[in-house]
């Protein structure tokens, strides 16, 4: 299982929010670059990246944070966070990152995911987004009426290799990710389920491994000490 350190950015700087919400920030770092750079040396093996304002205002807000970030380390680096056109989508390949990872665009414009997942393979990543159940778009802003279930196995005919999942209320809530979720889609796709969300104990880390899941996407918990790194990777 792949462990990815999360960086989550906000104004430039590295922070965490608690349930998605906007209002509810913490600042862990104030150069991105740096942290990216610590992860790399502590032994990760692949960064995941959120551009926060990006999510929230449907563009790209911390592009040059993202080419410092590439140009510091040597490790692959998938992105999220407002990426809802091809030329976004462009964009950001071109500044190093190796995955983009696509949100509301999934559920908006089928048209557009199906294009860019014929042209671009693997480097298209799927992130749902839910709660109780339900899917949720334009940075966890706005729940819509589509299941969760129902949308991966759509993204898996489509051709989708890989999707991030989170269960927004666990994010940031240091409780434990949503193993039901991830048991049920184990059982139910053959897509690649990064999980993400709450994961904030070795044992958690070790449960989803255990599961069979292809990534496991670690954020406050890291920040906090409450995981380390290292000892992440060794489980």
């Amino acid at each position: 299982m792949i462990i990815f350190p999360a960086i989550d950015m906000k104004d430039g700087k590295c922070v965490r929010l608690k349930q998605g919400k906007f209002d509810e920030v913490t600042v862990f770092g104030e150069n991105p670059p740096e942290v990216a750079k610590k992860w790399e040396d502590k032994g990760g093996k692949y960064l995941h990246l959120v551009d926060l304002d990006g999510a929230k205002d449907g563009t790209p807000k911390n592009l040059e944070k993202i080419r410092e970030i590439t140009k510091s380390i040597n490790i692959p680096i998938q992105i999220g966070g407002g990426i809802r056109s091809k030329e976004t989508v462009e964009i950001l390949l071109d500044a190093g990152v190796s995955r983009v990872i696509l949100g509301t665009v999934a559920i908006n414009n089928k048209e557009l995911l199906k294009s860019l997942v014929d042209e671009y393979k693997e480097k298209i990543v799927v992130s749902i987004d839910a709660k109780d159940g339900l899917v949720a778009v334009d940075g966890w802003v706005n729940v819509s009426e589509v299941r969760s279930l129902d949308l991966v196995k759509e993204l898996e005919e489509i051709g989708v290799k890989t999707i991030v999942y989170t269960d927004i209320s666990k994010d940031g809530m240091m409780a434990g990710p949503n193993f039901d979720i991830y048991r049920v889609l184990g059982e139910s796709t053959s897509i690649d389920i990064i999980a993400s969300g709450g994961v904030s104990s070795i044992s958690d880390v070790r449960r989803l491994k255990d599961m069979g899941l292809y990534g496991c996407i670690i954020g406050k918990a890291l920040y906090t000490g409450d995981i380390e790194l290292k000892e992440a990777l060794g489980v």
